[in-house]
């Protein structure tokens, strides 16, 4: 069996609201077989004698591609947090995801207390017409309440077919009556590359997720911003950004080092699982005149500090970690998410409608590191805001059968040690006397409030660098316990 591995990526670890972002998709299902052992006859006589015994004796009749479906999905759900089979639907959503476009409403959510949290709405769409905000809470949609609801069922309500209607519910802080907002669905076209001056030569670059425009967009930006002046300085922002396909992480690592360079490696059990990618126009576009071409060639050299925090995964640790080994940038931020696996998408026949993703290997930085279960240790360790840390996100070593790191023997408590940097919680709690604090304001990426932006660019000054105070008047504002990234919606 061969499987071309050209164009696998890494899959985002649905650390946005569950919904996982393909790296590529590739194969063909007649590839999926491997006859490398046996079939386990005793186990497939048990599996028939299981769906022989639920369809003659369940309380009542059950379709046989219902439990089929439920086989499958059972079977390859099993194998890690990140393997999983995909029905019509979301092979369809997760093609749409790789090139920024799908039917929904505009809003980036996380999750808190159960309900959708809006991170922000993004702009020119219906969400931001409506005055939907940052930090408002979705209690229902339409007749159906968030509350209980996995995140993952949430985002397939609110997205939908273009001029379709659905009516939010939402809950503002200091508004005494929940406010319902309808809304019509139309196609979204996320940006996943957004960039600005925010002082003379200084350019700010937020990378939202790696899609397959991110690369040429990024040229586009950077050569807009140039025209005002020579660039002296870049501020890659890579938080909450949950990855994206391969070639988009390539491309973005490309446009900051020399030609060819390693950028990741990846091993599997199968040889053709064993690559290595390099910063080549072949490796991050298909076809036509390099999509780089234009950049400005200072962007090579000049000073950079890339942001990243515990929702920073899967590609954007392949651009954090490969800048890191080449010392191209100083990484500044939080431990990131630690997911260092390879999935690739196989479509099932007969109508390729339906696939299979499916861990085939893990990735290594060009220093030969294994992020996984640990992920990127920045440089400068800076929390999100000056009185402690803001998001509370789960890590891959939290995540039920995740791989382990070949390259880190310890336990599983100091594996999860070193994904949390030190080892304990590094954010603002109660105090001594146990008083309960207000919470931070929410951070708005890229602004003057943005605490870690601010001492990245006391780092390019050469100014010193905070970090963030313990003190007894705050405590973060968490975004409970599952993911809470923003995802576009």
């Amino acid at each position: 069996m061969q499987i071309s591995l050209k164009n696998v990526g890494l899959v985002a670890t649905g650390i946005v609201g569950g919904v996982a972002l393909s790296l590529a998709i590739s194969a063909t299902a007649q590839r999926i077989a491997d006859a490398r052992s046996p079939l386990p006859v005793d186990e497939i006589r048990q599996f028939a004698d299981v769906f022989g015994v639920i369809k003659s004796n369940y309380v009542e009749p059950v379709d046989d591609r219902k439990l089929l479906t439920g086989a499958i999905n059972g079977m390859v759900a099993d194998l890690d947090p990140h393997s999983a089979y995909l029905d019509e639907k979301a092979y369809k959503e997760l093609k749409e995801q790789t090139v920024g476009r799908f039917g929904g409403l505009g809003i980036e959510v996380g999750s808190e207390n159960g309900y959708l949290k809006v991170i922000s709405p993004i702009e020119d769409t219906p969400a931001f017409r409506a005055g939907i905000k940052s930090g408002d809470l979705i209690v229902k949609i339409d007749d159906a309440d968030v509350k209980g609801m996995s995140v993952s069922d949430a985002v397939l309500r609110l997205r939908g077919a273009p001029k379709t209607k659905v009516t939010l519910t939402i809950q503002r802080q200091g508004e005494a009556k929940p406010l319902i907002v309808p809304l019509i669905r139309e196609e979204i076209r996320v940006q996943s590359v957004r960039a600005k001056l925010i002082e003379p030569g200084v350019a700010y670059v937020r990378i939202i997720q790696f899609q397959d425009p991110t690369v040429e967009d990024l040229e586009k930006q950077l050569e807009t911003l140039e025209k005002s002046g020579p660039l002296k300085s870049i501020v890659l922002d890579l938080r909450n950004n949950p990855g994206g396909v391969l070639p988009g992480a390539i491309g973005v690592s490309a446009a900051f080092l020399p030609p060819e360079s390693l950028i990741v490696s990846t091993k599997g059990q199968m040889a053709e699982a064993q690559m290595k990618y390099l910063a080549t126009k072949e490796e991050y576009q298909r076809g036509g005149e390099d999509v780089l071409r234009g950049l400005p060639s200072e962007v090579k050299t000049i000073p950079m500090v890339v942001l990243v925090n515990g929702g920073s995964a899967s590609a954007s640790e392949i651009v954090a970690g490969a800048l890191q080994d080449y010392k191209r940038a100083t990484i500044l931020g939080t431990q990131t998410f630690g997911k260092g696996s390879v999935q690739t998408i196989l479509p099932l026949p007969p109508d390729r409608k339906t696939g299979i993703k499916l861990t085939i290997s893990r990735y290594y930085t060009p220093n030969g590191r294994s992020i996984q279960n640990t992920g990127v240790t920045p440089d400068l360790v800076v929390d999100d805001t000056a009185q402690g840390n803001v998001f509370d996100f789960p890590r891959e070593s939290d995540l039920e059968r995740h791989l382990a790191n070949p390259l880190v023997q310890n336990s599983p408590e100091s594996a999860k040690k070193a994904a949390d940097g030190s080892g304990k919680a590094n954010e603002a709690g109660e105090g001594a006397e146990g008083a309960k604090k207000a919470p931070i304001k929410p951070i708005e990426f890229g602004s003057k409030d943005d605490f870690q932006l601010q001492q990245a660019l006391h780092f390019l000054k050469g100014e010193p660098v905070e970090t963030a105070k313990m003190t007894a008047d705050a405590s973060p504002a968490t975004f409970g316990s599952a993911p809470a990234a923003p995802v576009a919606k």
